[in-house]
C-alpha cells in the first residue's frame, strides 16, 4: 500500500479517530510516512474514489454512502474514543420553539429509524 488517505487529525474530527485507531493499534508509525491529509472526510473518500489513495479511513457511514469504496475492515470500539453528535437549543435562537421542536424530532422512533437506516446506532440515554 503506497498511500493512506486521512482526515488532517489537526481540525477533522473523523482524522482525530482514524490517528487513536491507527496508534491503539499499534501501526501509526508504520504507516505515517504514507498519509495524505484531507481537508475533511468527503475528501479523503474521494481521495479513494478515484484511485489516489490505495486505502483511506473514514466513517463506515460515509463509506456505505459511495458506490465506488468498500470497507475491509472497521476500528475496534476499543481503538478510538466513543463518536458521538450531540444536539442542543442554543440560548442565543432566534428560533427557540423551532430548535426544540427539532430536538424533540431528533429523539422521536421516526428520527431513530432514519439513522439507524444510514448505519447510525443510537446512544442510549
Amino acid at each position: 500500500m503506497k498511500v493512506i488517505a486521512l482526515g488532517d487529525p489537526g481540525s477533522v474530527p473523523a482524522g482525530q479517530y482514524g490517528k487513536q485507531t491507527l496508534s491503539g493499534l499499534h501501526l501509526y508509525d508504520k504507516v505515517s510516512a504514507k498519509l495524505v491529509l484531507g481537508k475533511d472526510v468527503r475528501q479523503v473518500l474521494t481521495y479513494v474514489e478515484t484511485g489516489n489513495a490505495d486505502a483511506g479511513l473514514v466513517y463506515a457511514t460515509d463509506a456505505q454512502s459511495s458506490g465506488k469504496v468498500r470497507i475491509v475492515a472497521v476500528a475496534p470500539d476499543w481503538s478510538h474514543d466513543s463518536i458521538v453528535y450531540p444536539a442542543a437549543v442554543m440560548k442565543s435562537s432566534h428560533n427557540d420553539a423551532g430548535a426544540r421542536e427539532f430536538i424533540k424530532f431528533l429523539a422521536s422512533p421516526a428520527a431513530k429509524a432514519i439513522f439507524v437506516k444510514h448505519g447510525f446506532t443510537i446512544a442510549s440515554s
